[in-house]
C-alpha cells in the first residue's frame, strides 16, 4: 500500500512526540512505534530534565559542565544555544500539562546529578521521562492531524536508489522521499511517502546484554540512515550508566538514578569502603565515565559481581517521597533503602554519537532530520552530561520543526518511488539461527566493546561480527520480513559502526576508554 503524507515521524519519545504537535499545526503527520507508544527510552528517564533555573546557577556554569563532561568534542556553538533555549521549552513542556516536583515555599524542587556543579534537575520524583510522555502522548492523540500507527517498523530510508540511481556516501544531493513500514500484526509493508522525515528511534542498549534501555532499543534510525549513506558520527562514545540494579536475568535492568548520588547516596565496595575518592575528588558525584570505570575496577579488583549503593544514613521519609518507585521496586525484592544497602552494577545507557545534524537537527540527507538519542547533534561530545538528554530533545525537535516547516512548501511527494518486492522471499526455516546469533552479537559487543576495550578486542569483535554479518545477510534475502530478522540487521550494522570508530580513535577519551593507549586517558588512574 501506498500512503502520502506531509510528515512521516519515526519514533514515540519526547523528541517524536514533540515535533509531531508542532508540525501538525501545518500539515497532515504519520507518527510510527514499533511497539506501543508507551515503551521507549523516554518512559525510563528517572532523573529530570536539566536547565538553568535560579541563581547562583547560570548559562556558562552548565556550559562548562557539559563541556568538561564531553571531554573535548563538544561543539561549544550548540552547547550554549542548546542551555539557552532550554528554559523556554521547559515552560512548553509546563503548559502541556507536565509537572515538576516543587518545594512549600513554591520553587522548583531541583536535585543535582554527577558532573554537575548546581543544583538544576527539574523531576517528577524518580518517573520524570514518564511524567513528560503522558503529558505529550494525551495530546498527540487527540490531534486531528496526527495519525498514530502503533506496531509499524521502518524497514528502510527511500532514496534515490529505490529510483535505480547509485548513491554513494560522498554524494552530495541524496534526498530522502519517506520509507519502507512492516506492519508487523499484518506482515505486510507500505510505501510511505513523505515531504520530511524525521527520525527519532532512541537508542542502541540491546546490543549488549546488559543495558537500562527497553529491548526494543536496537539501533534502528542509526542503522536506516547508515544504509542511506547518511553520515554518522562518534559512535564509540557508549554512556554505561554507574548504578543499574543488579537482578540477574530482569531486561532492562532497573535504572536506580543519579540523583540518588547528588542526594546524598554513597557506593561502597564489599568491604564496606567508600572508594570512589580514591579515582575523583568529586567522589559519588564524579561524572558518569569515570563513575562507571571506577566500579567496573572494584568488580574486577574483589571479584564481586556488584557494589553497594549506601543510602542508610539518609533521613529515611525524605528519601522514600523523593525516589518512591525505586523503593517500592527494591521492597520487591526484599532490599528496604532504609535500612539496606542497594547492590548495582554498570548497565549500557546511553550513545552520545549517532546521526550527524546540523543546529536544526537536518542530517546530511536532503529532507531527513533526526532528533533525540539518535542524533549526534555536537552537545554530548564524549560523554553526556547527566539529564542533558531530554532537554536536547525537546530544543531539537523544536529547531527542527521551525526549519522543516520553513522547507516543506518547497517539497513535492515524489510518486515514482516503488513498493517493496517480496519475490524469491520465504518464512526462514529455523528461527534459532535469528535468535543464536542475536544472543550471539550481545556477547560480542558486551566482552569486546564494554566499559574497558583494547586494540585486541576489538579486532577479534569485527571479526565475530563479520560472520554474524554474512549469515544475516544471505538469511535477509531470502525471509519474509520479521521484527527479530531486521532488529538483528540493524544491531549489526550499529555495532560494526562503534568498533570501526573507536578502532580510528587512537586514545581514551571520554567513554572510550582503551588499556592499548593508558596514558591518554581523561580523569584518573585506573
Amino acid at each position: 500500500m501506498i500512503i502520502k503524507r506531509d510528515f512521516l515521524v519515526i519514533g514515540s519519545g519526547i523528541a517524536g512526540l514533540s515535533y509531531a504537535l508542532k508540525v501538525a499545526e501545518m500539515g497532515k503527520v504519520l507518527l510510527i512505534s514499533k511497539t506501543s507508544l508507551e515503551e521507549n527510552n523516554t518512559r525510563y528517564a528517572q532523573g529530570g530534565i536539566a536547565a538553568v533555573t535560579y541563581p547562583p546557577d547560570n548559562t556558562e556554569k552548565h556550559t562548562q559542565d557539559t563541556l568538561i563532561c564531553g571531554d573535548g568534542f563538544c561543539n561549544r556553538k550548540v552547547v550554549e544555544m542548546v542551555i539557552e533555549e532550554a528554559p523556554l521549552r521547559i515552560l512548553e513542556l509546563i503548559e502541556m500539562g507536565v509537572q515538576f516536583d516543587k518545594k512549600k515555599d513554591g520553587k522548583f524542587d531541583l536535585a543535582r546529578e554527577g558532573g554537575h556543579t548546581e543544583h538544576r534537575i527539574l523531576h517528577q520524583k524518580d518517573s520524570t521521562g514518564l511524567s513528560i510522555q503522558d503529558a505529550l502522548l494525551d495530546r498527540v492523540r487527540k490531534h486531528k492531524n496526527i495519525e498514530v500507527r502503533e506496531y509499524w517498523f521502518a524497514i528502510d530510508i527511500l532514496t534515490q536508489h529505490h529510483l535505480g540511481k547509485l548513491v554513494k556516501r560522498t554524494n552530495s544531493g541524496i534526498q530522502c522521499y519517506g520509507a519502507y513500514i512492516l506492519d508487523l500484526e499484518k506482515g505486510s509493508v507500505n510505501t510511505v511517502l513523505s515531504k520530511i522525515t524525521i527520525v527519532a528511534t532512541g537508542g542502541i542498549g540491546s546490543i549488549y546484554e546488559t543495558t537500562t534501555n527497553p529491548v526494543v532499543s536496537t539501533g534502528d534510525g542509526i542503522a536506516l540512515v547508515y544504509r542511506a549513506k547518511g553520515e554518522i558520527e562518534n559512535m564509540e562514545f557508549i554512556q554505561f550508566h554507574p548504578t543499574s540494579l543488579y537482578n540477574p536475568g530482569e531486561k532492562p535492568s532497573f535504572l536506580i538514578t543519579e540523583a540518588i548520588r547528588g542526594f546524598g547516596g554513597k557506593l561502597r565496595n564489599s568491604k564496606g569502603e567508600k572508594f570512589m575518592n580514591r579515582y575523583d575528588e568529586r567522589g559519588s558525584l564524579a561524572s558518569r565515565d569515570i563513575v562507571a570505570r571506577a566500579i567496573d575496577n572494584e568488580m574486577k579488583i574483589s571479584g564481586d559481581d556488584f557494589v553497594w549503593l549506601d543510602c542508610t544514613h539518609l533521613d529515611p521519609d525524605e528519601l522514600v517521597d523523593h525516589f518512591p518507585n525505586i523503593a517500592k521496586k527494591c521492597l520487591s525484592l526484599g532490599i528496604d533503602i532504609r535500612k539496606d544497602f542497594i547492590p548495582v552494577i554498570p548497565a549500557a545507557h546511553y550513545q552520545c554519537g549517532g546521526i550527524k545534524v546540523d543546529e536544526n537537527g537536518l542530517s546530511t540527507i536532503s529532507n531527513l532530520y533526526a532528533v533525540g538519542e539518535v542524533a549526534s547533534t555536537g552537545l554530548h561530545g564524549a560523554n553526556r552530561l547527566a539529564s542533558n538528554s531530554l532537554m536536547e530533545a525537546v530544543v531539537f525537535a523544536h529547531r527542527a520543526a521551525i526549519d522543516s516547516m520553513a522547507r516543506i512548501e518547497s517539497i513535492s511527494v515524489n510518486n515514482k518511488l516503488p513498493e517493496w518486492d517480496f519475490s524469491g522471499t520465504g518464512h526462514p526455516e529455523e528461527m534459532v539461527l535469528i535468535t543464536q546469533n542475536y544472543k550471539e552479537m550481545q556477547q560480542i559487543m558486551s566482552n569486546y566493546v564494554g566499559i574497558f576495550r583494547s586494540n585486541l578486542r576489538l579486532e577479534r569483535a569485527l571479526r565475530r561480527l563479520e560472520i554474524i554479518h554474512m549469515e544475516t545477510d544471505k538469511l535477509y534475502r531470502k525471509s519474509t520480513l520479521s521484527q527479530k530478522l531486521c532488529e538483528l540487521r540493524n544491531m549489526i550494522n550499529v555495532g560494526y559502526l562503534i568498533i570501526k570508530m573507536a578502532q580510528n580513535l587512537h586514545e581514551s577519551r571520554g567513554l572510550h576508554y582503551t588499556i592499548s593507549y593508558p596514558n591518554k586517558k581523561r580523569s584518573s588512574e585506573f
